[in-house]
């Protein structure tokens, strides 16, 4: 997405920098620089002391982040939503055209991908094949907004009861036919945990993954 940053608020209670993105002044010899970074730790033998990874710099840093004088300016760059959050829910994603306007596609967040895990699979209304995003830096950059409930129900499975899990599909023949007549086969391939009436088809004709809910009808 586009860069851009979120509005700062003031100084935090300590606990709040801890996973955050933070920005601040630095003055040293009469020098003033400007650091952003993302606070790792706050250390429990000095309650005052965090562990800071700037951006552009390799080495991790330890600095009394509410205390030291050199230090001014201190913004922290607030995120109302952590990373397990985002999974299982609906979203507005925006895209950037050629042009400099922007597209909203809604989809649906359906998991972590596995090994590259700041990356999330996720699908979309118009386009219902398997994409893969670094959600959490468009998030920060306001291009990606999570819908609340009452904006994304038509992408929610049926109401079930509680406790009630539907039989899992995942390794059954599935047959579609198009709106022209044509016959595709293919494979469930996987079920998502955070929607479990939601599989993941490969088809034999096409090297795609698509994603449906396969919500069962009597």
């Amino acid at each position: 997405g586009v860069s851009r940053e979120k509005p700062a608020v003031g100084s935090p209670p300590l606990m709040a920098a801890l996973q955050r993105n933070s920005q601040h002044t630095w003055r040293e010899k009469g020098n003033v620089t400007k650091w952003k970074g993302t606070v790792l730790e706050r250390l429990s033998v000095n309650t005052s002391l965090y562990m800071i990874k700037y951006d552009g710099f390799d080495c991790v840093y330890g600095i009394e982040l509410f205390k030291d004088n050199r230090v001014s300016n201190l913004q922290v760059l607030v995120l109302d939503i952590v990373f397990a959050e985002l999974v299982g829910r609906a979203v507005e994603h925006l895209f950037e055209k050629e042009d400099g306007e922007k597209n909203e596609w809604r989809g649906m967040v359906l998991s972590r991908a596995p090994i590259m895990t700041h990356w999330y699979y996720i699908t979309y209304e118009k386009d219902p094949v398997l994409y893969m995003y670094q959600l959490w830096d468009d998030y920060k950059d306001g291009d990606l907004r999570v819908l609340p409930e009452s904006e994304n129900k038509h992408l929610l499975p049926a109401d079930r009861k509680p406790g009630e899990e539907p039989e899992s599909l995942v390794g059954k023949q599935v047959e579609y036919v198009t709106d022209n007549g044509l016959k595709r086969t293919g494979l469930v391939i996987y079920q998502v945990p955070a929607k479990p009436t939601v599989y993941y088809i490969k088809y034999d004709d096409d090297v795609h993954i698509h994603v449906y809910d396969l919500v069962k009808t009597t």
